[in-house]
């Protein structure tokens, strides 16, 4: 393995750490509804835990109104369950085929404790960022212990890691930046 190939190898981590924490930031709640606030819960579905958009249209008819028509009505006991059993703290209606679920206007405190919530997966996600660090920096040491390069390249290949993760840092806050103020916003 060369430094480059370790170095593509890390960017590529780097970009699911924050692909992952992407995913995490969009299901905290903003006071507006979205689908990716409950399209991957877990539905109790015919024996099998099954993630509610496969079982379910998922759409925002009003901007804090969340309406999801199973496609099987026998699931909608099943959804339901789901939805109170999660830790959203939303109150499902269901009229036999459509579950709705009104979001709450978010008070102050709770908004500051979502942004709590988000900044401990931002962290999580900056210690996924340097653990591939470090898994990466161990790498390029073996490679030079092996003789496949020299010391000026080792030193070299860590000024680059060090790049390659301030930038996926910059990205990673910019995105809890962004979601930050979409929190806050009322």
């Amino acid at each position: 393995m060369t430094i480059p190939e370790i170095l593509s190898d890390a960017a590529e981590q780097f970009q699911g750490a924050i692909a992952h924490f992407e995913g995490e930031a969009a299901k905290i709640q903003t006071g507006r509804a979205h689908p990716s606030l409950v399209e991957d819960l877990l539905v109790e579905y015919y024996g099998a835990r099954t993630p509610l958009k496969q079982i379910a249209s998922i759409t925002v008819p009003e901007a804090r109104v969340i309406a999801i028509a199973p496609w099987d009505q026998a699931s909608v006991a099943s959804v339901v369950e789901a939805i109170r059993a999660s830790d959203l703290g939303l109150n499902p209606a269901d009229d036999g085929h459509v579950i709705r679920l009104n979001l709450p206007m978010l008070t102050e405190d709770r908004r500051r404790e979502l942004v709590k919530v988000l900044n401990a997966r931002a962290e999580d996600a900056r210690v996924s960022i340097r653990t591939i660090r470090e898994d990466a920096w161990k790498d390029i040491q073996d490679i030079e212990k092996q003789g496949l390069v020299g010391e000026d390249d080792k030193f070299r290949g860590k000024e680059d890691l060090q790049k390659e993760v301030d930038l996926w840092n910059a990205k990673l806050e910019s995105v809890r930046k962004k979601k930050e103020e979409e929190v806050l916003t009322v």
